[in-house]
């Protein structure tokens, strides 16, 4: 990676992505570049910015021409549940953005990151240990998006030789941006609603168990992906990762040990439950840490510290 560009960098993930990404290779040489949301002030103070939709192929094409972009973590999309209240335009985002990403990156020599999700499971696949390998039928639209997602990844591979590379990334937990509008939110809104009010209303039931990640080892994940020997990789698009799996009521015991009187109530969202129950619970990442060496830092009880604590310091 040389000249990096960083689509959907206002995002729950891009905006620390594109710090580490900043710190890592230089601020000079990593583009980030944003739409729907308001960026932070560090991320246009500390590198180019720029505002557009990943739909418009042509200010794409100009961006990464203009600033010699080899690399693209494109990462620019409409969330699983936002994907529901709005599938026609999720569809559109999500893949055409993701075409044009693609394109630009054939026309231009450009090895590209595309964040695949356990989304792109359904109720059909095993819940335990789900494999790398195996039946893939969702029934959300954001997770049929991220299954068309990853077999277009492969075949701009195949075809084009584009070097696509992929994660399928759990439910993400995060102290810097507020989630987007995904089905696993709640475990990054708890922690404000527990420094604050001492009290939250959670929208899955207590039972509901899934995969999760703290965000240090999400933004980890995707760089040493990248920076993996081409050669090694089996795989592509995309590897199971995981690094702890939780119910909200399990979630909420942690939090206890640390604020005793924090208290859990459940009011139940229909849509998102739909959705919940449809995913994983534990994923197998055998084939990740085989073939490029993935490994969490991060369990529950050193995420939720740490939430606890950058969140308390940040609503101060």
């Amino acid at each position: 990676m040389k000249s990096i560009l960083v689509t959907g960098a206002t995002g729950q993930i891009g905006v620390e992505l594109t710090q580490a990404l900043r710190n890592g290779y230089g601020a000079a040489y990593v583009t980030a570049a944003g739409h729907t949301s308001q960026p932070p002030g560090d991320l246009t103070q500390t590198g180019r910015y720029f505002h557009f939709d990943i739909r418009d192929a042509s200010a794409l094409n100009q961006i990464v021409e203009s600033y010699h972009c080899n690399t693209i973590f494109h990462l620019a999309s409409l969330l699983s549940a936002v994907a529901e209240a709005q599938p026609l335009e999720a569809w559109d985002t999500n893949m055409n953005g993701l075409i044009n990403v693609l394109e630009t990156a054939r026309t231009h020599s450009c090895a590209v990151f595309f964040p695949s999700s356990i989304g792109a499971f359904g109720p059909e696949t095993t819940g335990f240990n789900t494999p790398q390998d195996t039946i893939q039928r969702p029934k959300s639209l954001y997770g049929i998006t991220k299954v068309s997602g990853e077999l277009l990844c492969d075949y701009y591979f195949h075809r084009y030789g584009v070097d696509t590379r992929g994660l399928r990334y759990p439910g993400l937990i995060s102290n810097k941006a507020l989630p987007g509008g995904g089905t696993t939110d709640y475990a990054v809104d708890i922690f404000y609603a527990a420094v604050k009010n001492r009290h939250y209303d959670c929208f899955l039931r207590a039972d509901t168990q899934l995969d999760m990640m703290y965000m240090p080892d999400a933004v980890n994940a995707a760089i040493t992906l990248m920076e993996a020997d081409s050669a090694r990789l089996k795989h592509r698009n995309a590897f199971n990762i995981t690094a702890m799996s939780f119910t909200p009521e399990q979630l909420a015991a942690e939090i206890q040990k640390h604020l005793p009187d924090f208290k859990i109530s459940y009011r139940i969202d229909p849509v998102r439950q739909a959705i919940a129950d449809s995913w994983p619970r534990h994923m197998d990442d055998s084939a990740a840490r085989a073939e490029w060496g993935w490994e969490a830092k991060y369990d529950k009880a050193t995420m939720v510290k740490d939430m606890l604590e950058q969140v308390t310091v940040k609503l101060n």
